[in-house]
């Protein structure tokens, strides 16, 4: 009896365990399939934008005081004498034509980023960069600068301490050594906002996005998304880089959440078949839709190597008194070329993968795979968008 029961208790422990496998298999296999549909898309979020939710460039000129003797020079840099001069009489100080070549002043431009939606008196950073020719900002303090939008309107004052990451230092030979960029800077929540650009999302009957890299594929997806969020044909694509959506009706005294709700759907984008190169480093991007009809291809490289070894040419047993010892120089060419280089024949319609393989296969480096890139490009062979930088 008491065998029986331990018997039974073996089974009931063998099931709870089968169980547990179970459903650690079905949970493992869940999250790989979301594991795997999260990789294939992208939030709209990342890849759009909102249409009037966005930043705002300002700029300005102003001066930067304080500075140990690595200003502007103000017989190079007249313009900053003025500045300087037109500053002193406005706080009451006149110095016209007595204003000493002081050399801890520096002309500034000062440039900012005004985000959406900042309110007044909320501040930003705002970033300093020499105008004349001073050497580094180290040390300096700007002083009080509007700063304008495209429309002449001032919309932030900024002012503040210039921090600065590079500096200069020079010994008394004349050595010198620069780390970074010491004319410009940075002053951290140095502006003020004096004025707000208005937008209102509240009034809005429709909102569009507007897609960072337009492609009508993309665009027919991400409409087709926000409609499946909606249950209701509320968006439509009007173009390759515009959605718009207009606003239902559970979404009329909640526009910002129906935004939130848009920039958290993820659609898969498309792209064109492109390969980008920059000639200047050598890099080469491909993209994933690339492809290849037939082709074959050769590779060979010539080399010419040129060697000046130097000589002495001493004068002969019988040689005038003029004749002296001259040293000449003796050049040896040698012609390298490689002919073990084989043909490779490319088949129709390879993968990225392949075509990367098939070029290694030759053993050639980035430069010479960029004029291989070309002159399939040239043979209409490449069914891509070849882009060189």
């Amino acid at each position: 009896m008491v065998r029986q029961r331990n018997d039974n208790r073996h089974v009931t422990r063998r099931g709870h365990l089968r169980a547990k496998l179970i459903a650690l298999g079905l949970w493992l296999a869940v999250w790989t399939l979301a594991a795997a549909t999260a990789g294939a898309a992208v939030r709209i979020k990342d890849i759009a934008d909102f249409e009037g939710i966005r930043d705002n460039m300002l700029v300005g000129y102003g001066l930067v005081v304080g500075l140990n003797g690595t200003g502007d020079t103000l017989i190079n840099a007249p313009f900053t004498r003025q500045s300087l001069e037109a500053m002193l009489e406005r706080l009451g100080v006149n110095t016209r034509g007595t204003l000493p070549l002081v050399e801890n002043v520096a002309a500034v431009m000062v440039t900012a980023t005004l985000p959406p939606f900042a309110r007044q008196g909320t501040r930003i950073d705002v970033s300093v960069s020499s105008l004349g020719d001073a050497e580094s900002l180290l040390g300096g303090t700007l002083l009080v600068t509007p700063l304008v939008g495209a429309d002449g309107e001032v919309y932030v004052v900024s002012q503040g301490q210039v921090s600065v990451a590079g500096f200069t230092a020079q010994g008394a030979a004349g050595s010198s050594i620069t780390k970074g960029v010491p004319t410009a800077g940075r002053v951290s929540n140095g502006g003020i906002i004096e004025r707000e650009i208005g937008y209102e999302l509240v009034d809005m009957d429709r909102v569009s996005v507007s897609l960072r890299n337009p492609d009508l594929t993309t665009a027919i997806r991400v409409s087709q998304a926000i409609n499946a969020m909606l249950n209701e044909p509320a968006s439509r694509a009007t173009d390759p880089a515009t959605i718009v959506v207009a606003i239902p009706e559970q979404y009329r005294d909640n526009i910002v959440g129906l935004l939130t709700d848009i920039e958290q759907l993820r659609v898969q984008p498309d792209q064109i078949a492109r390969v980008v190169i920059d000639e200047v480093s050598g890099t080469i991007v491909i993209g994933e839709n690339v492809r290849i009809s037939t082709v074959a291809i050769a590779q060979g490289n010539l080399t010419i190597r040129i060697t000046e070894t130097p000589q002495v040419s001493q004068p002969g047993a019988f040689a005038p008194d003029s004749a002296t010892t001259e040293t000449v120089q003796r050049s040896a060419i040698e012609i390298d070329e490689q002919t073990d280089r084989k043909l490779f024949v490319l088949p129709e319609g390879v993968s990225l993968q392949e075509l990367v393989d098939g070029l290694n296969a030759l053993g050639v480096g980035p430069r010479d795979i960029i004029s291989i890139l070309q002159t399939i490009k040239a043979a209409g062979a490449l069914q891509a968008e070849l882009e060189v930088l």
